[in-house]
């Protein structure tokens, strides 16, 4: 065993098994363009490396400086910035999120019917600042039941007030009372659905804080952690390393979706998404993720208290539910057996439940099936970045566990 492995307790020929896993089921076959892989194990990169093209159409092989659509991965980041203002005594988590958003004291709640039919009951409680954490407080997408795409009555006035962080205009305030016009889809607290949730909270960012979000994100995380090429859009002198964004057709090819050239991540946005506006670099992620893993703190920079940290990382669905019993709909590419969810992470519970390797792992992924994990018992870090849509398309997550926690051999 080298010096390296023995650091890590990773062993380095076991680890080679993931570019050979990766280049026979998916590379090879055209099954994703190209994608990057990192593992640190304390502290250390133990494995990092590119494979296949970064941009089919200009034939560019991945740069390991690629820049990639992280989507959903923003969710951890922002979940992080309203937690920092949680530290400074800005509200308790069951505050209710009214205290700063005045007109949803006006919120009601769904019961049946739509249109001037639909009937709608008060809450029994507000909406709190864990429900906007955890994605309990009865918001959705507006675009139907995730993975299941039925369309439901609430979604319908969604769409009429157009509420869609990625493609409005409105300031934060703006769309924060939008959302109190909106029924919630059921009591707060009372089940779990994938939403606009964490767009919420990084509203709340910007209104809390009284700076803009983006400039919060940067003067307090982004900058301190030096994740230098992670922001709201590609700056044109990296535009090179933008990689194209692709989707697998119906016949199992890969069919263009979003040109780097051309794409809407390429202009600054007006609203910034933290539930999905940012873009970024394996090797930036890498270092959120390494912040996270020695409890809030890397290089001198202390972004957030370790017990607060272990907090965001607990299971905080009623009664220590699981997914499988609190969620509405699909989201992920995995199953919500014996899985968590805390204030920003999901949280594996237990092996037996999940059926793969790791527990007290927390994690989250993208749309373009980009994902990370954490895991404090192993002292793990992982990221994992490609661009392909949607992220239920293959199970990268498993794979990757079985690949990673079989070569812990400490």
């Amino acid at each position: 065993m080298d010096a390296q492995s023995q650091w890590t307790g990773l062993d380095a020929g076991r680890l080679e098994r993931i570019g050979e896993h990766l280049e026979r089921a998916y590379i090879g076959p055209q099954k994703i363009m190209g994608c990057q892989v990192a593992v640190a194990r304390r502290g250390q990169v133990a494995y990092r490396k590119s494979f296949g093209s970064m941009d089919l159409e200009r034939g560019k092989p991945m740069a390991d400086d690629a820049i990639f659509r992280i989507y959903s991965m923003t969710k951890p980041i922002t979940s992080i910035a309203l937690m920092m203002l949680y530290e400074q005594c800005h509200f308790q988590l069951s505050d209710p999120v009214s205290r700063y958003v005045p007109s949803w004291r006006n919120h009601r709640v769904w019961v049946s019917g739509e249109g001037p039919d639909m009937v709608t009951e008060e809450p029994h409680r507000p909406v709190s600042f864990r429900d906007v954490l955890s994605h309990t407080g009865g918001f959705t997408y507006g675009g139907g039941l995730p993975g299941v795409g039925i369309q439901h009555p609430v979604d319908k006035i969604y769409r009429e007030l157009k509420i869609r962080s990625s493609a409005t205009e409105d300031s934060m305030t703006a769309f924060l009372d939008k959302l109190s016009q909106v029924p919630l889809l059921y009591q707060p607290g009372a089940r779990w659905m994938y939403s606009l949730s964490t767009d919420i909270c990084g509203a709340l960012v910007e209104v809390i804080s009284g700076r803009p979000f983006d400039e919060f994100l940067q003067e307090e995380i982004l900058g301190p952690l030096g994740m230098k090429d992670t922001s709201f859009f590609v700056a044109p002198e990296k535009l090179d390393r933008f990689c194209a964004n692709y989707q697998r057709g119906p016949d199992k090819k890969l069919k263009l979706i979003d040109d780097p050239a051309t794409s809407a991540f390429t202009r600054n946005p007006v609203f910034k998404s933290g539930g999905g506006g940012l873009t970024g670099t394996i090797d930036d992620y890498m270092r959120f993720c390494e912040m996270l893993r020695r409890g809030g703190e890397l290089d001198g920079h202390r972004l957030i208290g370790p017990r607060t940290l272990e907090m965001m990382h607990m299971n905080h669905l009623a009664g220590g539910q699981d997914l499988s019993t609190m969620a509405i709909g699909a989201f992920s590419e995995t199953s919500n057996d014996g899985v968590g969810f805390g204030l920003g992470f999901a949280s594996t519970k237990g092996q037996t439940q999940t059926q793969t390797l790791g527990v007290g792992d927390y994690y989250w992924g993208g749309a373009a099936s980009t994902i990370f994990w954490v895991d404090p018992k192993e002292e793990l870090s992982v990221v994992f970045m490609t661009q392909l849509m949607p992220s239920s398309t293959f199970n990268f997550r498993g794979q990757l566990k079985s690949l990673i926690y079989s070569a812990i051999v400490d």
